[in-house]
Order: C-alpha cells, then sequence, then structure tokens
C-alpha cells in the first residue's frame, strides 16, 4: 500500500465545482446538524431528566476545540480521504487503512439510521403507519445519492437552501413555544445523578459527530486554508444555537413528556404553531435527515476515492472525475441490502444511532490523536487535551465500542494479508 503525501484531490476537484463559504458553511452544518435531533432529547432525557441539558452544552463545548482542529488539519492537508489521510501522516498506511474502513463502514449505518428516522416522522405526521415510514426511507436515500451523483454543485446549492430554511423553522417553532414554558419542569434538575448525564452523554454523541465527516471535503473548498476555518465556525455558531435553543424548549415545554414521547420535536412543533405543527414536522424531518445525509455520502463518497488512490481499496475506485461516482457506487452497494435487511425485519433505530456513534467516536479520537503529531504551537497543545476528552466521551459508547475494534482488526488482517502477497512476489 501507498501513501499519498501531496494533496493529490485538489487536482481531481480543480475541473469541478469549489465549495465557497456559504455552501461549505451549509455542508458542515448538515453533518451535525442531522435527524438525530428528531429522537435524541426524547432518548437524553430519558437517561438524564432536565440534566440532559448539562449533556448538551458538555458536548457543544467539546465541540469547539474538535471542529477546530479538524479544521486546521483539512486547512493544512486538503484531501477527500480526511481523517484516513491525516492519520497515514500521522501514523502510517495501516492506521490510515483502519480508520479509513471505519468511517466507510460507518457512513450506510448512519445514513440509513438519518433516513429511518426522517420516514418515520414523515409517515407519523401523515398517517401512514410502518409501509409509509418503509417507503420514505428509501425515497430520503435515493434522494442524497441522486444528489451527489450530480456533483458538489447541485448538492451544496441544495444544502444551502434547506439549512436556511431549517434554521428558520426550528427558530419559530422555539419562539412559537417559548411563552408555554414552566420553570417547575427543570425541578428536580438531575433526578437520575451524574450517571444519568453519562449516560445522557454517550447518547448524544451521535448529535455532535458530524465533524470528521466534513474532513472529507477540504479538498473541495475554493481557498481551504481561509474558507474551512471560517465555515467551521459559522457551522458551530448556527449548531450550537439550534441544540441549546431546542434542548431548553422541550424540557421547558414539555416537561415529563420529553422523557415519555418518541417524538419531542413534533409535540414542541404542536405547542407552538397548533395545526400547522403536522406539516412542519413532516418537513423539518425530511430536510434534517437529507442535509446530514447528503454531507456524509458526500464525504464517505471522496474517501473511497482515496483509499482506492492510497490501496486500501482496488484501484479501480480511485479513478474517476471529479465526480466519485465509483466510491458512491461502494456505499450504494452497501446501503441498498442493508437497508431492506433492516426494514425487513423491523431492526431497532436505537442499535444503529449507537453503533454510529461509537465508529464516528472512535475516528474522531484518531483523527484529534493525528493532529498532535501534524499540528504545531498552540494547535498541537490544544488538540492533545481535545484527544483526551474524545477519548473519554467515546468510552460512554460502551459494548457498541466493539463494532469499531473489529472493522480495525479486519483492516489490520487485510493489510498483513496484502503485504505477504508482496512480499512473496519478490
Amino acid at each position: 500500500m501507498t501513501v499519498s503525501t501531496s494533496a493529490r484531490p485538489r487536482a481531481d476537484v480543480a475541473a469541478g465545482h469549489r465549495l465557497g463559504l456559504g455552501q461549505g458553511t451549509a455542508l458542515l452544518t448538515g453533518a451535525v446538524l442531522g435527524p438525530g435531533i428528531l429522537a435524541l432529547p426524547h432518548a437524553a432525557a430519558s437517561a438524564a431528566g432536565p440534566a440532559a441539558l448539562a449533556a448538551w452544552a458538555l458536548l457543544l463545548a467539546l465541540s469547539v476545540p474538535v471542529a477546530f482542529t479538524f479544521a486546521a488539519l483539512g486547512a493544512r492537508f486538503p484531501d477527500g480521504g480526511g481523517v484516513a489521510a491525516f492519520a497515514a501522516r500521522a501514523f502510517g498506511p495501516r492506521t490510515s487503512a483502519a480508520v479509513g474502513w471505519l468511517f466507510l463502514a460507518v457512513v450506510p449505518v448512519g445514513t440509513l439510521a438519518g433516513a429511518m428516522i426522517g420516514g418515520g416522522y414523515v409517515a407519523n405526521a401523515a398517517g401512514w403507519g410502518r409501509p409509509g415510514a418503509a417507503v420514505m426511507t428509501a425515497a430520503l436515500l435515493a434522494a442524497a445519492f441522486t444528489a451527489n451523483h450530480g456533483g458538489l454543485r447541485m448538492s451544496g446549492r441544495v444544502q444551502l437552501v434547506l439549512v436556511a430554511g431549517l434554521a428558520v423553522l426550528l427558530a419559530v417553532a422555539v419562539l412559537a413555544s417559548a411563552p408555554h414554558a414552566d420553570a417547575a419542569h427543570f425541578t428536580p434538575f438531575a433526578p437520575y445523578g451524574i450517571g444519568g448525564v453519562v449516560h445522557a452523554v454517550g447518547v448524544l454523541f451521535f448529535a455532535f459527530a458530524g465533524w470528521e465527516a466534513a474532513s472529507h471535503l477540504s479538498a473541495d473548498f475554493a481557498d481551504p486554508r481561509r474558507l474551512l476555518p471560517r465555515a467551521t465556525g459559522l457551522a458551530l455558531a448556527l449548531v450550537g444555537t439550534l441544540y441549546l435553543a431546542l434542548a431548553a424548549a422541550v424540557t421547558g415545554v414539555l416537561g415529563e413528556r420529553a422523557e415519555t414521547s418518541a417524538v419531542p420535536l413534533a409535540l414542541l412543533m404542536e405547542t407552538g404553531l397548533g395545526d400547522l405543527a403536522r406539516a412542519a414536522t413532516a418537513v423539518a424531518a425530511m430536510v434534517l435527515s437529507f442535509v446530514a445525509m447528503n454531507t456524509y455520502i458526500a464525504g464517505g463518497s471522496r474517501l473511497g476515492a482515496a483509499l482506492g488512490r492510497d490501496g486500501a481499496l482496488p484501484a479501480w475506485f480511485g479513478r474517476g472525475g471529479p465526480v466519485p461516482h465509483r466510491g458512491l457506487l461502494l456505499l450504494e452497494a452497501l446501503a441498498v441490502p442493508l437497508a431492506v435487511a433492516v426494514v425487513a425485519t423491523g431492526f431497532g433505530l436505537d442499535p444503529l444511532l449507537r453503533a454510529t456513534a461509537a465508529c464516528l467516536a472512535s475516528v474522531t479520537v484518531v483523527g484529534m490523536a493525528s493532529a498532535t503529531r501534524l499540528l504545531t504551537g498552540r494547535a498541537r497543545a490544544a488538540a492533545r487535551l481535545t484527544t483526551a476528552l474524545t477519548a473519554a466521551a467515546a468510552l460512554s459508547c460502551g459494548p457498541y465500542l466493539v463494532i469499531p475494534a473489529a472493522v480495525a482488526a479486519v483492516a489490520a488482517l487485510r493489510g498483513r494479508l496484502t503485504s505477504s502477497k508482496v512480499e512473496d512476489l519478490r
């Protein structure tokens, strides 16, 4: 296996669409502000009660150094391989292959989870039941893959419009429901103690993952060194404001209903928007699902091309033009049978969310550890602290960490077998 030591993907995208500040911010925002916000407020409230607000705030605070560390890496080493490319420079090809395979494997799982959340919300709002949810899940997957086959010019512009509309819709829902908030709903603040907050952190990690996905788009920015940090800052401000506002509104307005209802956002909109709630909830669900899926698929397809270029996948995947159609085909080949199996068996959503969170947490830890070797000065010191914090947060994923460990083991075994064949040929 060879490792790229230059930003060759920059040449690949030169003839294609290049991201400016607006579209870049929208794609980064979509990587983090996804469909998890539809289901996770309930899961976090069930784990920690009103103290779930502390878990939201803690993870948001952790997101700041994580996001800017990824921005610093992407600005300095713009590459479609994302964390895998950073790991190759910092730790060598085997670590790069392991983390690349890990992210590539989890993209179909995470995008399916997002499509299921959005499809479930739409079907619930329309009264379509389980068959309708399955149809909407398939439709969201098809839309996200189609947009990416059209390239970043199409998917980036669609993302910009959708994120702007989504921010307005969520802000209206929060403001309209605010008069119904009750201070009594915040007491007792921590009915399940510190353990409940720790559990909520593990549940909510899915909601704050995404910066590692956006790192695969660094080479697509027109000027990564200048635009990527700016887009990251704008995305952080937007995501942080919406997350904390929604979390506070769900607790203050719904009280104990936030712990018992699986659709707290729908209840919040019903309280604030009345008869418009069903339509608003369906729209929010579809947009939240699409924007996250769009970014993850874009990142995963570029990673597939980079892994083909660097030898961690067959070289066929590394060939092609500005749009990584072959990487997209690989993701589709993984996502379609997984979706069929999950929908047909009625497999629960929670395991998909937790498996995704564990894998993305592991990728984030490797990315932060890579920064401790690749960055200098204060950025390196911040990366060391962030590595320790993200590793501690990853432990909250518990037994689901077996999944990234298993994927890494398979990647390592493939690397050894490939090395052995090369030696035999010599």
